[in-house]
């Protein structure tokens, strides 16, 4: 610890590492560009003596740029900061509490909507949007048992919903929100100087105010009781810098669109060289630390961007993804220092079985076997054109109109990939829930299925190739290594499934960006079809492309049924397994690869869908028991009827328009996986 003489010595010295830090990279992005301008150029032109054009480039291009990643580095570093020390919590953020997708959702809205805002106006829809999105997991992660995991998860999960809610406005309306799909990964281009200068005093108010009331946040870090002791009136202070957070990240997403992870990656950095620096204890301190890092951040991303994608191809990647990318390091590494999580035998001790289920499985199945049956029926009878019975009998019987054999020759591979995919996904989560022990796994919650959309884009991007196969290589290749990176990461110092759910959210995370970073780069005309395809679209699927993820299914349903009493001990403890003989190691390795297998097969077909893998296994546990001899072919029906239904009703509520398969799933599995979360309110 340095003494009190050196104390503030080192706190100057941070702060001038850092202003010349920034500095030197300011003066590094003003001089990238598809213009050449010189120091000396530069130079002249901050000397008042540079020629019309390089003064045009710099002002009307590059300096915009440069402050808009100034501002925004600095108030989201600022508002991660606030929301770390009111809510205590190392992995707050306004990406983690879902303010920038709130903020981000309410003004896709708007411009979806025709409604024309001015500047300030959109300001105020995002802070709307954040401040609401912010309210909701805060309050389902507070009470008696919260914990930082909770919270995040809360976040996180209501991120994908609103991602999903974004997704149909682009889709439905991409005349209106062409610009909005790189802009919605975080992308510094500005149009000049105005925008950046109307919201330069919001910021600096805010942080004003922040500076001001620092000694409050002081205290509000003691802990509620404390504070309260000191004669703090907590509540308001609590919602007053949440809202000073929410108007900061507003003015962030306001200026750029969403940049991922840096209110989360400022903080951590900063509170990296609180030892050195104890300075950094001081809620003022660590604010101004944030800010400058933030900042850094921001505009060395954009630096590192613009210097390995040269030329035009740089200005299209949004920065955000190169943050999206840090943060998600930084959720992966804060992770591994999570101790607090769910209860080791929660997926045992969770309430699971009616009195139906427990007594007659067969029937329950059967009976749900007969409603997947009626399902698949008025799906092929849903669309565009809604069909009668006699036109499929007639179908069948090679008796139908040519304009019917049309539709149904394109409706029936959909339903059949639907199907198919659903039971797949389906047994997928059956098996990572009990080889984790985690009632939470699931392929798109973990990051496989979007590490498998990773893997399928980047075949497609870089190949060239959109056959099957090579395209199920570069999926299945991906969420292999996806796999081997989860299970990796969380199972040091023994498996923990908060950790796993946590690194899980960092690797989608990260997915997510480089996917958008590939489809940006590799063809922007073509956005609304990759768009469609990441939503998880039955679209393009056909019978042939349906035939791979048939054989997967068999081959996934045979090895999890002839393991299914592996799985039943499994899913027990670490230690029932061992001593009744089963190889875990190897049994695990089996059933992981199976549950790849199937998800790969799936994405490849009929692209990400989010949450089926959670649903269709805990609805199976919650009707028939853990037995898995019972619920595997349970909820590889709820599966199936579950992408099924979602599929048709997408064909059919906004018809002649079409909502992803992916989309309704996400849409209805996010509520899902709140009221499970809600119930597991518990730390480990």
């Amino acid at each position: 610890m340095p003494s009190r003489a050196e104390a503030p010595a080192r706190t100057g010295a941070l702060f001038a590492a850092l202003a010349l830090a920034l500095a030197a990279l300011s003066v590094a992005h003003l001089l990238q560009g598809t213009s050449a301008v010189s120091p000396a150029d530069l130079a002249r032109w901050a000397l008042g003596a540079g020629r019309g054009d390089e003064a045009g480039i710099l002002i009307d291009s590059r300096l915009p740029r440069l402050l808009a990643g100034l501002l925004v580095g600095c108030a989201l570093g600022v508002s991660g900061a606030i929301l770390q020390s009111v809510t205590r919590n190392s992995l707050a953020s306004p990406d983690t509490l879902a303010v920038n997708a709130g903020a981000f959702l309410a003004l896709t809205a708007c411009a979806a909507f025709g409604i024309a805002l001015p500047f300030f106006s959109s300001a105020a829809v995002a802070f709307a949007g954040g401040l609401a999105t912010a309210a909701l997991v805060l309050a389902l992660s507070s009470g008696p048992r919260s914990s930082p995991i909770r919270l995040v998860l809360s976040g996180s999960v209501i991120t994908l919903g609103f991602s999903a809610l974004t997704s149909m406005l682009l889709l439905f309306f991409p005349f209106q929100t062409q610009s909005l799909f790189a802009w919605g990964a975080g992308s510094l281009s500005q149009a000049g100087l105005g925008g950046v200068v109307r919201l330069l005093p919001v910021c600096a108010l805010a942080i004003a105010v922040v500076f001001a009331c620092g000694s409050r946040l002081d205290v509000l870090q003691l802990g509620p009781d404390a504070a309260a002791s000191l004669g703090v009136r907590v509540r308001p202070w609590q919602a007053a810098f949440i809202v000073i957070a929410v108007v900061l990240a507003a003015v962030a997403v306001t200026a750029t669109g969403p940049i991922g992870f840096v209110g989360l990656c400022a903080p951590a950095l900063a509170r990296m060289l609180g030892r050195p620096v104890p300075a950094l204890s001081r809620q003022r301190t660590m604010i101004g630390a944030a800010a400058l890092f933030g900042a850094l951040l921001v505009v060395g991303a954009d630096v590192g961007l613009r210097a390995a994608f040269r030329g035009l191809d740089s200005v299209g990647i949004p920065t955000g993804v190169v943050t999206s990318v840090l943060g998600a390091v930084a959720i992966i590494v804060l992770a591994q220092r999570v101790r607090t999580g769910f209860d080791a035998d929660s997926l045992v001790t969770m309430r699971a079985g009616t009195r139906l289920g427990l007594r007659h499985p067969l029937l329950l199945i059967a009976a749900t076997a007969a409603l997947l049956a009626a399902a698949v029926f008025a799906s092929v009878l849903a669309g565009d054109t809604l069909l009668l019975g006699g036109d499929v009998v007639n179908y069948a019987h090679h008796a139908a109109s040519v304009r019917i054999e049309i539709i149904l020759d394109a409706r029936l591979p959909r339903v059949l990939a639907a199907l198919l995919g659903g039971a797949c996904l389906a047994l997928a989560g059956a098996a990572l829930q009990a080889v984790t022990r985690n009632p939470l796994a699931d392929p798109g919650v973990l990051g496989i299925s979007g590490g498998a959309g990773l893997g399928a884009v980047f075949v497609l991007v870089t190949v060239g190739d959109s056959t099957f196969w090579p395209v199920f290589l570069g999926a299945s290749g991906a969420a292999a290594a996806v796999g081997l990176l989860l299970f990796g990461l969380s199972a040091r110092r023994g498996l923990d499934q908060a950790r796993m759910v946590l690194v899980g959210v960092g690797i989608a995370a990260a997915a997510q960006a480089l996917t958008t970073a590939l489809i940006v780069a590799a063809d922007p005309w073509n956005q609304v079809m990759a768009q469609t395809w990441l939503a998880g679209s039955t679209y393009v699927a056909t019978v042939g492309q349906c035939l791979p993820m048939l054989a997967s299914l068999v081959l996934g349903a045979v090895v999890l049924a002839s393991a299914h009493r592996d799985l039943d001990l499994l899913q027990m403890d670490e230690f029932t397994p061992r001593i009744l003989g089963v190889r875990v190691t190897a049994a695990r390795a089996v059933l992981l690869c199976t549950a790849l297998l199937l998800t790969a097969a799936t994405t490849v077909t009929i692209g990400v869908i989010s949450f089926v893998g959670l649903v269709a296994p805990h609805a199976a546990r919650l009707l028939i028991g853990r037995r898995n001899g019972a619920l595997l072919p349970l909820a590889a029906l709820l599966g199936a009827l579950l992408v099924t239904v979602a599929d048709g009703f997408g064909r059919t509520i906004i018809a002649p328009g079409q909502i992803p398969a992916g989309l309704v799933t996400a849409v209805l599995g996010c509520p899902y996986f709140l009221w499970l979360l809600w119930r597991m309110r518990k730390d480990a």
